[in-house]
């Protein structure tokens, strides 16, 4: 490695929305995540809604009026 052009390598700290923290290495000293080991849903075998910043609730209340797409398009009249 050529020397002085490469970040430092150091102990960074990680905190998880959760609540858990552990330690591993990167150029950076701390790190904030939203979801880890200990919440995500494939390690905790739980089936849960993972939702950054309210996108779910903004897409039901944008398609909750809506109808079905047949229920909606009006009858072709039979003028000929």
């Amino acid at each position: 490695m050529k020397q002085g052009i490469h970040p430092e390598y150091m102990e960074t700290r990680v905190t998880c929305s959760c609540g858990n923290t552990f330690v591993t290495r990167s150029t950076t000293s701390e790190l904030h995540v939203e979801l880890c080991n200990q919440c995500h849903p494939f390690y905790t075998g739980k089936q849960k809604l993972v939702d950054t910043g309210g996108r779910v609730e903004r897409f039901q209340r944008k398609y909750a009026n809506r109808k079905t797409a047949g229920a909606s398009a009006p009858e072709p009249s039979a003028q000929e």
